[in-house]
């Protein structure tokens, strides 16, 4: 794949499935130009002729023009995280960049939302005049946050992969593994009122996504990006929100109010109990501010 098409998919991957923060982006994406610029110099233009041997010698100029410590580590986390991608998507057979060292951090609490703003973003579409969008959107938006899918799991919904009799949807999450996750009658009575109302409007061949564009295909990661912003500035939010924070905020809230930590991990196709753990730990902080604002002797 050419060098400049892998990192623009690379970028909008971590915006919309890892929902990185606006800075965070702009550095990976000052890092790689650097990076590309490197290996334009030396007649690199495809991922599959980049070798260890040039990335090496990349963060060796790099130290020689005096970087420090601390960006030259942030380079090599770009570096190592961007052929991970490549890894993932099978652009790459191999990864280059396997040899790099990564540095120990605390893992962050990815950010959510409380319920209120949830419902804000649920309820946008209502503000549309076209009822074609309305339906779709709204479809998209509540099926996202009553399954807690990846956006790529979202867009690449088939109708086949919709049980509305049972209330389940089946997903093809990481490393081509099926789950079935169940929905709630608000989201089902949402992909309803889509599919009788809207979905023909859209179709023009013989698509079977569930989710189509106004150019009659199917959505992409980017394409529900740009619409969620959309959103955002409709609603005035200036709050950094990715569409991977509705499925934060899926996990956190269904650990509120009850839900077992097994079941929240399998709803969310994750291999390692451990990743799903964040979310108590997050729970934990929302207790801990509760306890402090109400507790008489909280200090």
């Amino acid at each position: 794949m050419n060098i400049d098409n892998a990192v623009d998919n690379f970028i909008n991957y971590i915006a919309t499935e890892k929902g990185l923060s606006n800075n965070t982006i702009l550095s990976y994406s000052s890092d790689l130009k650097k990076f590309i610029e490197y290996l334009d110099k030396s007649s690199v233009t495809d991922t599959k002729d980049i070798k260890t041997d040039i990335i090496v010698r990349f963060l060796k100029m790099l130290k020689k023009n005096g970087l420090s410590h601390t960006s030259a580590m942030r380079y090599q986390v770009t570096i190592r995280n961007f052929f991970k991608f490549l890894m993932k998507e099978s652009v790459t057979k191999s990864d280059p960049a396997h040899i790099l060292e990564l540095p120990k951090r605390d893992r962050k609490l990815p950010d959510t939302m409380d319920e209120n703003e949830i419902n804000l973003i649920l309820n946008a579409p209502s503000m549309l005049k076209d009822k074609k969008r309305y339906f779709r959107d709204k479809a998209m938006f509540e099926t996202l946050y009553a399954t807690g899918i990846r956006v790529s799991e979202l867009v690449g919904l088939k109708l086949n992969d919709i049980e509305m009799t049972v209330g389940y949807i089946k997903v093809k999450g990481k490393g081509s593994k099926e789950r079935l996750i169940p929905f709630g009658e608000v989201a089902k009575d949402a992909i309803q009122q889509y599919l009788e109302h809207s979905r023909q409007l859209y179709l023009k061949h013989n698509v079977d996504y569930l989710f189509l564009t106004e150019r009659h295909n199917r959505f992409t990661r980017q394409g529900f990006w740009k619409l969620l912003k959309e959103y955002l500035k409709m609603l005035d939010i200036k709050k950094h929100i990715s569409p991977h924070t509705l499925r934060h905020s899926f996990a956190t809230h269904m650990l509120e109010h009850g839900a077992d930590l097994r079941s929240v991990q399998l709803m969310l196709g994750h291999s390692d109990i451990s990743t799903t753990q964040v979310y108590t730990h997050l729970n934990t902080e929302v207790l801990k501010q509760m306890y402090d604002k109400f507790h008489p002797r909280s200090g």
